[in-house]
């Protein structure tokens, strides 16, 4: 299952640090098959409110999200990017071509409240 990597940040300084960062990371996602799904840009705000930047990564799958996020090539520039930036960062599993919103229903026991 597709798995992608995704940041939420805030507060990004883009000085020397975060331009290497930039500079660096495309060639740690390569051999783990990572590539740029969403990398900031405008937003069109339809309800709520934003702020920050949204970066999405796509992998084939978690292990190999895993094994990008703690390889040594990225662990040495995450510093980079950590110590000029705030914000939240996780890995979400994708859904198949032919899921249905009420399939996530399956995983609610029939007793528990949906609300």
């Amino acid at each position: 299952m597709s798995t992608y990597a995704i940041g939420h940040l805030h507060d990004v300084n883009v000085g020397p640090d975060v331009v290497e960062y930039l500079q660096r990371i495309d060639a740690t996602l390569e051999p783990f098959g990572g590539r740029f799904i969403i990398h900031g840009g405008p937003v069109t705000i339809l309800e709520g409110s934003w702020s920050g930047d949204l970066i999405v990564i796509a992998f084939p799958n978690r292990s190999s999200a895993r094994a990008w996020y703690e390889s040594p090539a990225y662990r040495q520039i995450l510093p980079l990017r950590t110590g000029n930036s705030r914000g939240d960062v996780f890995f979400i599993e994708g859904v198949d071509a032919d899921h249905k919103a009420t399939d996530v229903l399956a995983g609610i026991p029939a007793d528990q409240p949906l609300g």
